[in-house]
């Protein structure tokens, strides 16, 4: 028998570990579950109300009079104030036009709407095919004081579905994700997989990086014959490098503003370990060292281990006192977003990753309408003289 739990044996706590993950799954589908309910519900009465209240027979204080008296006949009742049926009105309305009901559920908007509210419409065998730029699993995967936050703040249904994946896959509380809309909503199609939502010190910091950092740049000095030449994998980065360094001004003008070229091959050592930071930056705005690991392959998850490491040691060793912690960005040929998404978030630093193409990678149309590089460079030179 084992008095001191500190005494469990290796095979035992690998058994309270697989136990307690099965309890955790349970509880986070069973909550998950509960919120679509409530969603399903709350879209169900919105509908009702929004029937009889709009168009119906219902007069003035007609939504407060049925929450106070829903209140005295089931007491203890919650979510269910003049203002919430109000919000589930707005709620209602907003996603009918989004999803195809069944009959069934579409027949409550006429002539059934003052005596039938339907609280499944967001069961799976209700839920249409049609419906196919929504993900269901995201939509039920937030709760209703998420939803009502993002429609007072969203102008359109790009930026609801947007915002419904971020506030998943970061995991934001309600709080946290009001701070994230009063900053701004950035761009959905050109934002890097990041972590900065949880990692960096303020919410408004974090969508400074958010916009700041795009999904792709265009890095058309660099001669794509070069790279291809070697094998693709974990390669010596060198031609891509060295490409960079020649022409760092044009590449600090295609990452953005308040960037500083600090070196290339930065030196760093801890306990006798050397490395070198590809490509090291400091940022005005930010108030942050930005170090970029350059890779000329697709992207893998042990490119963020690698750059995880130069960033420790930069916090440590080279970040200034007053300085904000050091954001990394892994620059690669290629990435699937989803999954440099999800293998980027459990890391505790701010740190993205973006993808390059050079020249030959866009379309002939548009490589005929940029200019050639040698004709500016000797147009530059012609203008110096």
């Amino acid at each position: 028998m084992i008095e001191n739990p500190n005494e469990l044996t290796q095979e035992l706590r690998s058994a309270v570990k697989i136990i307690k993950t099965a309890i955790l799954q349970s509880q986070a589908r069973a909550a998950r579950m509960i919120s679509g309910s409530q969603l399903s519900l709350y879209f169900g009465v919105g509908l009702y109300v929004s029937a009889n209240s709009r168009e119906g027979t219902w007069g003035t204080g007609a939504i407060k009079s049925i929450s106070e008296q829903l209140q005295r006949e089931l007491p203890g009742l919650r979510g269910f104030s003049e203002e919430s049926i109000k919000k589930m009105r707005t709620f209602a309305e907003f996603w009918a036009q989004y999803i195809n009901r069944s009959p069934a559920a579409t027949d409550l908007a006429g002539a059934n709407a003052q005596s039938i509210i339907a609280y499944d419409c967001f069961s799976l065998a209700k839920w249409s095919p049609l419906a196919t730029e929504i993900n269901r699993d995201e939509f039920l995967g937030i709760s209703f004081s998420h939803h009502m936050e993002i429609l007072h703040k969203t102008r359109n249904i790009q930026e609801v579905l947007y915002c419904i994946h971020e506030a998943v896959i970061h995991q934001w509380d309600k709080y946290t994700l009001r701070d994230v809309l009063k900053a701004g909503i950035p761009q959905p199609n050109h934002t890097a997989p990041n972590n900065f939502m949880q990692t960096m010190p303020t919410p408004r910091t974090a969508i400074k990086a958010i916009r700041m950092f795009k999904d792709e740049y265009l890095l058309d000095y660099i001669n794509v014959e070069d790279i291809d030449a070697e094998e693709e994998g974990d390669v010596d980065e060198s031609v891509v490098e060295q490409r960079i360094v020649q022409n760092i001004k044009r590449f600090i003008m295609t990452l953005g503003r308040d960037f500083a070229f600090v070196g290339n091959q930065y030196h760093l050592e801890i306990f006798g370990e050397e490395m070198k930071s590809d490509l090291l930056f400091f940022n005005r705005e930010l108030n942050a060292l930005v170090a970029i690991e350059l890779k000329k392959g697709k992207f893998k998850p042990a490119y963020l281990g690698q750059l995880y490491a130069y960033m420790q040691v930069l916090d440590d060793k080279v970040r200034k006192p007053h300085e904000n912690p050091c954001i990394g960005i892994v620059l690669c040929r290629s990435a699937n977003q989803a999954y440099a998404e999800y293998a980027v978030r459990d890391y505790n630093k701010p740190m993205g990753v973006s993808t390059y193409k050079t020249l030959a990678d866009m379309p002939t149309p548009m490589q005929q309408i940029l200019p050639d590089i040698e004709e500016l460079k000797k147009l530059m030179d012609d203008e110096r003289e």
